[in-house]
């Protein structure tokens, strides 16, 4: 799945476009690189995304293409 794809389906980032300008803007990390919003998800990666100050790093549990917003949590973990 695509990176900004599993930010908006996991509700990391509320919209898809959101993701793929944050992506684009260097803001969003895997494995500590600078990933591009094509950027193919895998479990175990790990995704650090900056909010202006604050930074946010979780890894990927699960991977799916659709979820409820009350799962959303269960497709990733805080690190």
């Amino acid at each position: 799945m695509r990176l900004d794809k599993f930010l908006k389906v996991s509700r990391l980032i509320k919209r898809r476009t959101v993701a793929n300008d944050a992506c684009d803007a260097a803001r969003i990390s895997v494995n500590g690189k600078p990933a591009k919003a094509s950027y193919q998800v895998k479990i175990g990666d790990i995704i650090e995304i900056a909010f202006g100050q604050r930074t946010m790093r979780v890894e990927v549990l699960e991977v799916a293409d659709h979820v409820l917003k009350n799962d959303a949590s269960g497709l990733y973990r805080e690190v």
